[in-house]
C-alpha cells in the first residue's frame, strides 16, 4: 500500500478522535466553570435568525453582536446546551475585579462603590427614616434565600395613596448586571436631597407617585454571601427571571418565585410607565420582544410613541456622555425583537398583560459595571432617568364616574382604529381615574364597563409633551346591575384547541369557581380552583367540540364574577 494512502487512512481513524476529545474537554471545562461559579457565559457563530430564536427558547441569550451569539449557561441549561453540539467559545470569567466594596456605610453612599447585602438593607431603610414624608419603604416578596425584595415610594405625601400616576423602576433582574443597583441607589438619593432646591425634581416627587426597586434578584447579584464577589444571572434555583413571567407563547413557563411576588405588586399598582434595567449592552429596547404571533400582530399599537420615547431617552444621554456611549443599534434604539426574540419576558408581560408600558434600558457593554466607572454612568444617565418619568405628565389624563352618584367606573378605554393586542388602559377602580400617553394625534375614546351604557368622546386632541385633561360620565345601563372587579378576564389563546389561560381581574385570589358555558347556556364544564398572584388560570378544554364560549369565575370569597368568550378550534 501506498505510504501517501495508508496516511490518510491513518488520518481519517486519528482525527476523529482528536476531535472528540477537544470537544469533551471543551464541554467537560464548561461543566467545570458552571460548578465552580455558578454559570458560565460563550459564544456561538451567528447562523441566522430562526438559529438564535430557536436556542433564546431554552437558554439565556443576552446579545447578539458582531455576527456571534452571547449566551449565559446555567446549571438548568448546561446539558441541554451541550446535547445541541454546537461551535462555541467560553468567555473567559475575569471575576469582579472591579467591584469594589464599600468599608462602610458612610462610604457606600458616595455611589462609587457597591454595597455588602446588609449595607443595601440599611441603605433602604435609611432612606425611610431620614425622609418619613417623602418616602416608604416597601417589601415585594422574599427571594428564595429569603433575602428581602425592596422597593421605595417616592412621593410628596408618600404615607398616602393619591389620586396621582404611578411609575416604576426596577434593576437587576439579572443578578450580575450590577451597574443598575446602584444607579437606582444614587437616583433615589438625589430625588430626596434635591426636592427642596430643584424644580424638575420637586415637580415629579409633587405630582408622581414613584417606586424603585433597586435590586429585583438578590440571590443572583450576592451568590456568595454578603459581598457581590462571584454574581449569577440567575435566582437561586438557576431560573432566568427574565424569562419565567406568564407568556401566550409558552404555556409550559413555570413563573419564578420572585416574578410571582413582583406580579402581585405591579398588578396592584398599575403602574402608567416603568422601565426595568440591565448590562450587557448600550441600548433602550421597546416592546416586543416577540415578533409577530398568534395572539397579537407585529407592532405595539403605541409604536411611535414607543420609538420617540426611546429615542429620547438616547438623545438625552448623548448629551451628557463621552463619545460613543449608547449607540447600540440604532444609536441606542431597538425594538426588542429586531435585536433577538424571547419569551417569558417582563417588559412584554407588563405591556400586553398588566396594560403598561415599559421598556428595558441596557447601561452599560460590561455587565459588572467597575466601581471605577459608577460616576460616569450616574452623570451619562442622570438627565435621561428625570425626562423618561416626565413621560407620565403627558398624553390624556381623565376620570370616569357614574352619571347619577358620580362614584368612580372601572371601565375600559379603548381607541377605535388604533388600539389593538391588549394596548387599552382601564380607569381605576378605587379613584375612576387613567392616563393614555399617546402619540399626538386626534383619537376618539370610547369607555365601556358592566352595568353601563358604552359611551364615545370623538376627536380628542394629543400634543407633544402637553396633557389633555378629560372627564367622562357613564350612565347606568340597568340599576342595581353589579360590576366585576377590575374587568373581565385576559383570555389566552383565543382561539384555543386544548387549554385555555385566563388571568383575572383583581379581587379573585383565593378560592374560584371557574363555569363554561355555550351559546345555549347549558354548561359543559365546572370545577373549583385556586388563583392568586397574578398567575394564570388554566382550563382544559380538549374535550369540547368547535365553537364559541362563554367561561365565567366566581370568587368564593367576595362573589364578584368575570365573564369571558372564547373560541375553539378542532
Amino acid at each position: 500500500m501506498p505510504r501517501t494512502l495508508l496516511i490518510s487512512l491513518l488520518l481519517l481513524f486519528i482525527l476523529p478522535s482528536e476531535i472528540i476529545a477537544q470537544d469533551n474537554s471543551n464541554n467537560g471545562k464548561l461543566r467545570e466553570a458552571v460548578r465552580e461559579s455558578g454559570q458560565a457565559e460563550v459564544t456561538v457563530p451567528y447562523t441566522g435568525r430562526n438559529e438564535v430564536n430557536y436556542l433564546s427558547r431554552k437558554l439565556s441569550v443576552y446579545s447578539v453582536r458582531d455576527r456571534l451569539v452571547y449566551i449565559s449557561i446555567s446549571p438548568l441549561t448546561l446539558e441541554w446546551f451541550i446535547s445541541q453540539d454546537l461551535e462555541y467559545n467560553i468567555i473567559e470569567d475575569t471575576g469582579a475585579k472591579g467591584l469594589l466594596t464599600a468599608s462602610g456605610l458612610a462610604q457606600a453612599m458616595e455611589w462609587d462603590t457597591y454595597p455588602t447585602y446588609t449595607q443595601y438593607d440599611s441603605i433602604m431603610k435609611y432612606f425611610s427614616i431620614r425622609y418619613p414624608s417623602l418616602c416608604r419603604l416597601d417589601t415585594i416578596g422574599y427571594s428564595i434565600n429569603n433575602r428581602l425584595v425592596l422597593a421605595l415610594k417616592i412621593s410628596d405625601n408618600a404615607a398616602t395613596d393619591e389620586n396621582e400616576p404611578e411609575v416604576f423602576y426596577s434593576s437587576t433582574m439579572h443578578g450580575d448586571e450590577t451597574g443598575g443597583f446602584v444607579l437606582m441607589l444614587r437616583f433615589i438619593d438625589y430625588l430626596l436631597k434635591n426636592y427642596n432646591t430643584v424644580d424638575r425634581v420637586r415637580n415629579l416627587v409633587d405630582n408622581l407617585e414613584i417606586w424603585i426597586n433597586p435590586l429585583a434578584n438578590p440571590d443572583g447579584t450576592y451568590r456568595s454571601g454578603n459581598t457581590i464577589t462571584n454574581p449569577v444571572r440567575v435566582n437561586a434555583e438557576g431560573a432566568d427571571l427574565n424569562r419565567r413571567f406568564p407568556d401566550p407563547m409558552d404555556p409550559t413557563i413555570v413563573v419564578a418565585k420572585e416574578n410571582i411576588d413582583m406580579i402581585k405588586f405591579m398588578r396592584k399598582r398599575r403602574f402608567v410607565i416603568s422601565a426595568n434595567f440591565h448590562g450587557g449592552a448600550e441600548v433602550v429596547n421597546y416592546p416586543w420582544d416577540l415578533e409577530d404571533s398568534y395572539y397579537r400582530s407585529k407592532s405595539h399599537a403605541d409604536e411611535s410613541w414607543f420609538l420617540n420615547i426611546s429615542r429620547v431617552y438616547a438623545d438625552t444621554v448623548h448629551n451628557y456622555s463621552g463619545a460613543g456611549y449608547m449607540t447600540d443599534f440604532s444609536n441606542g434604539v431597538t425594538r426588542g425583537y429586531d435585536w433577538y426574540e424571547i419569551t417569558g419576558g417582563r417588559q412584554d408581560f407588563v405591556t400586553w398583560e398588566l396594560q403598561g408600558r415599559e421598556v428595558t434600558i441596557e447601561l452599560d457593554r460590561i455587565k459588572q459595571t467597575p466601581a471605577a466607572q459608577l460616576e460616569l454612568l450616574w452623570l451619562y444617565n442622570r438627565s435621561s432617568l428625570l425626562g423618561y418619568l416626565e413621560n407620565a405628565f403627558f398624553g390624556i389624563h381623565g376620570t370616569v364616574r357614574d352619571s347619577a352618584t358620580y362614584a368612580p367606573v372601572g371601565a375600559k378605554v379603548f381607541i377605535s382604529g388604533h388600539d389593538k393586542d391588549s394596548s387599552h388602559v382601564r380607569s381605576d377602580t378605587l379613584n375612576g381615574a387613567f392616563v393614555r400617553m399617546l402619540a399626538p394625534g386626534t383619537y376618539n375614546l370610547t369607555f365601556s364597563a358592566p352595568g353601563y351604557k358604552t359611551k364615545t368622546l370623538n376627536n380628542v386632541d394629543v400634543f407633544a409633551g402637553q396633557r389633555t385633561d378629560i372627564a367622562v360620565d357613564m350612565e347606568a345601563a340597568s340599576p342595581n346591575v353589579g360590576m366585576p372587579a377590575g374587568g373581565g378576564p385576559a383570555l389566552y389563546p383565543n382561539p384555543a384547541k386544548t387549554l385555555l389561560h385566563a388571568i383575572l381581574p383583581e379581587g379573585f385570589d383565593g378560592n374560584v369557581n371557574v363555569m363554561i358555558t355555550n351559546l345555549s347556556g347549558q354548561i359543559v364544564i365546572r370545577y373549583n380552583t385556586e388563583s392568586g398572584a397574578g398567575l394564570p388560570v388554566t382550563t382544559d378544554i380538549s374535550r369540547l367540540s368547535g365553537g364559541t364560549y362563554v367561561i365565567t369565575f366566581t370568587s368564593a370569597g367576595t362573589g364578584n364574577s368575570s365573564s369571558g368568550r372564547f373560541n375553539v378550534v378542532k
